[in-house]
């Protein structure tokens, strides 16, 4: 298998740090300039990229196990949810008395809905250490039980497919309920601060846009880590043929279970950062078709190659905006041709398609015709 990333040569480190550089540095320089400037970036496109990089660490998450290791998850949205669900009782637990029911303890919708005290699941989070422990653990055991089972009853292919939709569709139900304490099919919304700072100000959009761009940057390099080890190439044989890793004696499903668990992590990290930027979370965010979307930007941008899964997320999120915005009926046209475009005519992707457009054999100089100069 050629390898399209050459991420630790010294020329690619330079590149990175370049690229990190630019997005990291350079918009919140051109956001903090003055509103006269021709160069000022509005706030508003602040938040929209911060949200593109969040979808770019989710992309790099389902890449992991689908490219690698060959498990089609179509339940990561759900990965992702719960690690905003758990950065949106953080913020929550932050509002106190500035809520309209001006309740210390309870969330304005528990108010509403004559909750008397606060369930027990809630405690701790008015600690930023606590919910950061929470993004990573709850969808970190919620992959390692799935996956527990799953890998050691071999499920494989599409039944794994279809089970991980159905955990999500499960999420989906319950967390609809307003007896969860999750806020029902209004979700957890009306932040105001994080860590002391007010969540509407320009700077704070800029540091959360900035949190964001560097825990891409460490998802990628810890990607790219796991995938040039000898568990990465564990991880591509037993994609390409599980059964003869097998009988080889290698340990597949804790290879498996590790890669699943890891890529839980990453998902709910990226949630956790794109929920303040939004300013909601809801049971929408685990709906099965935000997964499937999940897998369109993977196999649009190159499954397989991480920085195919960070393009296609950018590209196909871009679109998503741009298209929603002038033409919001055509955009599910668009996304299924798009799928379609991709299985039938370049199933690489993007990156895959610039690979070979790059490789492909220049044609031969015309022979030179007797007579002329240099001519035998």
């Amino acid at each position: 298998m050629r390898r399209t990333d050459t991420m630790f040569t010294p020329r690619g480190w330079l590149w990175f740090l370049a690229v990190g550089a630019v997005l990291a540095i350079g918009v919140p320089l051109l956001n903090a300039l003055p509103a006269s400037s021709a160069l000022q970036l509005p706030d508003y496109l602040v938040p929209l990229l911060g949200k593109y990089a969040c979808y770019a660490l989710l992309a790099l998450a389902l890449d992991l196990v689908w490219g690698y290791a060959g498990i089609l998850s179509l339940g990561h949205g759900a990965f992702f949810a719960l690690g905003g669900y758990a950065m949106g009782m953080y913020l929550m637990r932050q509002i106190g008395t500035r809520g309209v029911y001006r309740d210390p303890i309870l969330p304005d919708f528990m108010v509403f809905l004559n909750w008397k005290q606060l369930p027990w699941y809630w405690y701790g989070f008015d600690h930023f250490a606590f919910a950061m422990v929470m993004v990573v653990l709850v969808p970190g055991v919620l992959a390692f039980v799935f996956g527990w089972f799953a890998f050691r009853s071999r499920v494989t292919g599409v039944y794994l497919s279809i089970i991980t939709q159905a955990l999500t569709y499960a999420l989906w139900l319950a967390f609809f309920r307003n007896d969860m304490g999750f806020g029902g099919n209004n979700g957890l919304t009306d932040f105001k601060d994080v860590l002391g700072f007010d969540l509407h100000a320009p700077a704070t959009r800029r540091g959360l846009y900035v949190a964001s761009v560097i825990a891409l940057g460490l998802g990628y390099l810890a990607c790219r880590f796991i995938t040039r080890s000898k568990l990465g190439r564990l991880l591509l044989a037993l994609r390409d043929a599980e059964s003869r890793v097998r009988f080889l004696g290698y340990s597949v499903d804790y290879a498996k279970l590790f890669t699943f668990t890891a890529s839980a992590v990453l998902a709910g990290i990226a949630g956790a950062l794109y929920v303040p930027q939004v300013g909601i979370i809801n049971p929408s965010e685990f709906s099965p078709g935000n997964s499937i979307e999940i897998a369109i930007w993977v196999a649009v941008g190159g499954r397989g190659t991480l920085l195919g899964a960070l393009i296609g997320a950018v590209v196909v999120n871009f679109a998503k905006t741009w298209l929603t915005g002038s033409m919001p009926e055509a955009w599910l046209f668009v996304l299924g041709a798009l799928f379609i475009l991709v299985t039938l005519a370049f199933p690489q992707g993007i990156l895959g398609l610039a690979g070979k457009l790059r490789l492909r054999p220049r044609p031969p100089p015309p022979a030179p015709v007797p007579g002329e100069e240099g001519a035998p």
